[in-house]
């Protein structure tokens, strides 16, 4: 009766971080946890949206409950060796922060199955001992979406992606579609570097369209800062709306209208109390602005004419909308 117990407490912890009102329970006893990315811990993307979930969870908790160890610049075929050192010191959960570490994960698993691996972004159910977490990343993209085709002049707006695939697909067709509600005039043009951290190609792109006349771009991942920077270097009233909330607090951030952030501590904490209750994996968790999953953020310096009360009003309402089930993004349904 009292294993029942407080299992069904557990459970009413993870009900409340995905979907309901309880708040999460602290962990009964130590937890281990490993974070391995393919950049840095301070990308202002990507990977940095994860690092600093998990040190705002150890802090919430403290370290004595909640232990935290990480390895950057880890591509798949070097990430194994480390997955395989974390889970050999008894790390409890390794999150492998990227949708490439998805073979390295499987392999792992197998050969600890009581270490509890995650990776995203990824809807695939996967082993026992193995979560995904999949981003509804449309959501944050049609608020995007909406406030480029309110402020565009030109009404040619640029969105420079990683690649056509997993969250970066779904921000990007988001965002098309905010545009689109927000401004039928408007066109946006698409263009991917084909990589997660390539700076480079990503500023080349944004360029491109900024010659092409551009006046507000976007971008996904930790590659988006290159074209940030190109906003940045453009003179005259170039703006840019971000995927990530750091960027509002670096120095290209006055170019920033609004940036939308992943709320990954959500997730963090819904792996603790999963193992807590005996759930090792095999489940999908999924992050909307109806489970707390994003935040959504204006930036307080923006000139008022620029970032208008009927802007804040239409991205406020679809906020509301999309929260409630009210609005409902087809995204697959655009095609580019």
């Amino acid at each position: 009766m009292k294993t029942f117990f407080k299992a069904a407490l557990t459970a009413a912890s993870i009900f409340g971080l995905f979907g309901g009102t309880a708040k999460a329970a602290p962990p009964a006893s130590k937890v281990r946890i490993a974070l391995i990315v393919e950049s840095t811990v301070d990308d202002k993307g990507w990977c940095q949206s994860m690092h600093d979930a998990i040190l705002s969870v150890q802090k919430k908790y403290g370290p004595n409950l909640v232990e935290y160890s990480h390895s950057e610049k880890m591509k798949p075929v070097d990430a194994g060796s480390a997955a395989r050192q974390y889970a050999s010191k008894g790390f409890d959960i390794i999150i492998c922060h990227g949708a490439q570490y998805n073979n390295l994960v499987t392999e792992m698993a197998g050969v600890f199955p009581n270490t509890t691996f995650a990776y995203g972004t990824s809807a695939n159910i996967g082993p026992k001992n193995v979560f995904t977490y999949t981003p509804y990343s449309e959501e944050t993209g049609y608020l995007n979406g909406i406030i480029a085709g309110m402020v565009t002049k030109t009404n040619k707006i640029g969105n420079v992606g990683p690649v056509d695939g997993g969250d970066s697909a779904r921000y990007t067709r988001g965002f098309m579609m905010g545009v689109k509600a927000a401004n039928p005039k408007a066109s946006v043009r698409v263009a991917f570097t084909g990589s997660f951290g390539d700076f480079v190609k990503a500023g080349e792109l944004a360029q491109t369209q900024l010659k092409d006349g551009a006046d507000i771009l976007t971008g996904s991942a930790q590659q988006a800062i290159g074209a940030l920077r190109a906003v940045a270097a453009t003179p005259g009233q170039v703006l840019w709306v971000g995927q990530d909330t750091a960027q509002l607090n670096i120095p290209e951030g006055s170019r920033v209208i609004a940036a939308a952030g992943y709320n990954y501590a959500a997730v963090v904490e819904t792996l603790i109390a999963k193992r807590a209750a005996g759930v090792k994996g095999g489940e999908s968790l999924p992050l909307q602005f109806a489970n707390g999953g994003f935040n959504f953020v204006f930036n307080a310096k923006m000139d008022p004419k620029v970032l208008t009360p009927a802007i804040r009003k239409a991205v406020e309402k679809a906020k509301e909308d999309l929260t409630s089930g009210k609005l409902k993004l087809d995204w697959k349904a655009i095609k580019l």
